[in-house]
């Protein structure tokens, strides 16, 4: 579980973040959507330890994450899968899980077939390079690293970027599997509210860093104001 209480962040002068709250609990997808420019990303890297704070904790299981090294956070269970999938073209299939695994203290070989098991595409690939795969096969790829170090708490930052709508769907319905199979404690960063919100149990409204709504997926998805003024979703 996550629990995240008056968490305010500042890029100098600009505030990303003011006085955010909300829990994201073990076993659950929270998606955090808004506008671009609303602070999802900051609030990610926050969490994960690649910026510091102003203000506020990050607790996980009781446990805080503020002022901890973003090696540390990662050691402690934080998985984080950035913007933009983040594989190293250059290296293969097989060589960029193996670096997922390097920080981590999972036995390799088991680690390696239990990532090929839940993304069985990658274990056809294996000895293939990351840039030769589909955008759909690299965002699997870069899930797969993260979740080798059997992390508890995953942070996906727009996972479905530049993805056509049927990878799209497969891709949450991956999501919303690996969070169920792993008793994961899930916070879903995106843009397509849409796709969030179907495999979401809890949403957070995030507008120019403030959070304007925090409640269960379906009562955020069935609320027009919300829909139509901070997601841009119209009927």
């Amino acid at each position: 579980m996550i629990a995240i209480e008056n968490l305010s962040v500042s890029y100098g002068a600009v505030q990303a973040l003011r006085d955010v709250t909300f829990r994201a609990e073990t076993g659950q997808i929270t998606a955090v959507l808004g506008a671009n420019g609303a602070g999802k990303t900051t609030l990610l890297r926050t969490i994960s330890g690649l910026k510091e704070p102003k203000s506020g904790t990050i607790a996980m299981d009781e446990r805080m994450l503020v002022h901890q090294k973003t090696e540390d956070i990662a050691r402690m269970g934080v998985g984080h899968v950035p913007e933009g999938r983040g594989v190293i073209g250059e290296f293969t299939v097989e060589e960029n899980l193996r670096l997922g695994a390097m920080m981590a203290k999972v036995n390799l070989k088991s680690g390696l077939e239990e990532q090929y098991e839940q993304f069985p595409v990658l274990g056809e690939r294996r000895k293939q390079h990351a840039a030769k795969l589909s955008g759909g096969e690299r965002q699997m790829l870069a899930m797969a690293r993260a979740l080798i170090a059997k992390p508890s708490v995953l942070l996906l930052d727009e996972p479905s970027l530049g993805l056509a709508p049927l990878v799209t769907a497969q891709l949450m319905h991956t999501i919303r599997s690996l969070c169920e199979t792993n008793d994961l404690t899930v916070i879903l960063v995106e843009q397509n509210a849409s796709s969030a919100l179907r495999i979401a149990q809890r949403a957070v409204v995030l507008h120019v860093g403030q959070v304007v709504a925090n409640d269960a997926a379906s009562v955020v998805a069935a609320d027009e104001n919300l829909r139509q003024y901070y997601l841009g979703l119209v009927e």
